[in-house]
């Protein structure tokens, strides 16, 4: 496995995308540092870059790079939620890459309950872009045959099982509490 995890990671820091299980479908991910790898999710995706991307970790450390500090009453009410399906929209770090953001001063994190996806976070020691494994528009992939199917070998799909979950997960502006996503 651990031959596997450093193939994973090497593909990643070079850009490649990958397709993997979350709560409710698989995601499309990538290294949320490497800004060529973002332009490719974004395209091959057909999403606009001015919706930004969101961020999915194993735990709040592995967020910390990409957001602001969080005051303590802010970070145990985001805590609270994880592991969980609320993803936060906070305030972005200065460094966060803007495709990540889609030119906002914010970006939107979650801490992940899949057991997969958190493995995979865990594994690979960072945070990954999840967004939803389908062309913009159309219906989010459920199974490993599907990304295949979509994207053929332009990602690196990691077979699994998806969550329970039927819809995307709640999300809230952590500074206004608006529910943007229920």
């Amino acid at each position: 496995m651990r031959h596997a995890e450093a193939d994973l990671r090497v593909h990643l820091r070079r850009g490649g995308l990958i397709a993997y299980p979350t709560e409710s479908c698989y995601g499309l991910g990538c290294d949320p540092r490497n800004p060529r790898a973002l332009k490719r999710l974004i395209r091959l995706k057909g999403r606009s870059a001015a919706k930004g991307l969101l961020l999915i970790a194993d735990h709040f450390n592995q967020l910390k790079p990409f957001i602001r500090p969080l005051s303590a009453a802010d970070r145990t009410r985001v805590e609270r939620s994880w592991p969980g399906p609320v993803t936060w929209v906070v305030p972005a770090s200065a460094t966060c890459l803007p495709e990540l953001t889609g030119g906002r001063p914010t970006l939107a994190v979650r801490v992940t309950a899949h057991p997969g996806a958190a493995r995979l976070c865990r594994s690979l020691g960072m945070a990954l872009v999840s967004t939803s494994a389908n062309k913009s528009g159309r219906k989010p992939a459920k199974t490993a045959a599907e990304c295949r199917r979509i994207f053929g070998t332009r990602v690196r799909v990691i077979a699994g099982r998806i969550g329970q979950r039927r819809r995307p997960s709640t999300l809230i502006d952590l500074a206004t509490g608006t529910v943007l996503r229920p």
